[in-house]
């Protein structure tokens, strides 16, 4: 793979089109791949994607496609940009046409939730792969926020040191910096257990909470993520990079995340089916939260914030519920499960 590769961006949502705009604004030829027809005119003819990036004037070298293998034979690198309930049948869709070497990268964050495999494990699957052809990228990446050339950053994972950082160098971007990691498994469980955590952040707004309680849930959010982690193999100081702690902190914080939106509304009282009517754009977290509580069950991980988040979303679990119950749990050691010695 070369300096500028070809990349296809399968998925053209709000952050696969941002994404897209990232290796296109720095050379490389870019095909962004649109379930609907319409849509990939659209984004084609007047390079904006009035339905999920509106206002954001996207790159002359950015071509959009509705057409799988058009989009995807050539191509260097394949990027995966598709919630995670349509993952496995999209990424069928893209193997027959996929390069004897070409990168598969997946941005999406979650779990999925018959199988409880990451994405990088549906593509070696589904696609028969070799881990070292697969990478994910995650981070603090708002799509509205990367699409405008606000600074930024991200993390590149994959097995093969040289092909992270090949990717690295086709992902950087002036208001783009990106990292590598060899730790896939950290940063796509990062990616996936923070939106649920948001969830529950959003409730403490929509209850009217302040910065102690969200400083506080956050905190212990983190906790839980690092302790399936570790559990899962993955590597402790992941959760304190980007793909953990700095994924967290934007996802739970900003007014943009869906994530917060869902939970804030949740705190307010109304119902997840009013919630998900309304908008177009999928949160992960309600997709991923059930699959990530038995994830952790199966390997014998605590992780009460996530639990009561799918109380709440499936079980008819009151805010002001969840709340109280979360606070009245039996005392523990901070670092349970986290320090060999607590």
């Amino acid at each position: 793979m070369g300096q500028r590769p070809r990349v296809a961006v399968v998925g053209a949502g709000s952050w696969g089109t941002a994404f897209a705009c990232v290796p296109a604004r720095g050379g490389c030829r870019v095909t962004l791949w649109a379930r609907r027809r319409e849509l990939a005119d659209a984004i084609a003819s007047d390079r904006r994607n009035p339905e999920y990036l509106e206002g954001v004037e996207l790159p002359e070298a950015l071509t959009a496609t509705h057409d799988v293998e058009r989009a995807v034979a050539g191509a260097d690198v394949v990027v995966m940009a598709v919630p995670s309930h349509a993952f496995r049948d999209v990424f069928a869709e893209v193997v027959p046409h996929l390069g004897p070497d070409a990168s598969v990268v997946s941005l999406t964050k979650g779990i999925e939730q018959d199988s409880l495999m990451r994405m990088s494990e549906v593509v070696r699957e589904v696609g028969d792969l070799p881990e070292d052809r697969v990478a994910a990228v995650s981070g603090p990446n708002l799509a509205k926020e990367i699409a405008g050339g606000q600074p930024s950053a991200s993390v590149v994972a994959c097995a093969d040191e040289r092909r992270a950082e090949a990717l690295q160098v086709a992902f950087m971007a002036p208001y783009f910096r990106v990292y590598v990691n060899p730790d896939v498994v950290g940063v796509e469980l990062g990616g996936a257990f923070k939106n649920v955590i948001a969830l529950a952040a959003g409730i403490g707004d929509g209850m009217g909470f302040g910065d102690n309680s969200k400083a506080s849930l956050m905190t212990r959010g983190l906790a839980e993520i690092a302790r399936l982690g570790k559990q899962m193999g993955g590597n402790p100081l992941t959760f304190a990079g980007l793909a953990g702690m700095g994924d967290l902190i934007a996802t739970c914080i900003s007014p943009l995340s869906r994530n917060r939106h869902v939970g804030e509304e949740l705190g307010k009282g109304r119902s997840l089916e009013e919630i998900v009517a309304e908008t177009k754009m999928v949160a992960e977290g309600v997709k991923s939260s059930r699959g990530v509580v038995r994830l952790a069950e199966k390997l014998g991980v605590d992780v009460p914030i996530a639990e009561h988040v799918c109380r709440v979303l499936y079980d008819g679990m009151t805010p002001q519920d969840m709340v109280r119950s979360l606070m009245e749990r039996e005392a523990r050691p901070e670092l349970e499960g986290l320090d060999d010695d607590a």
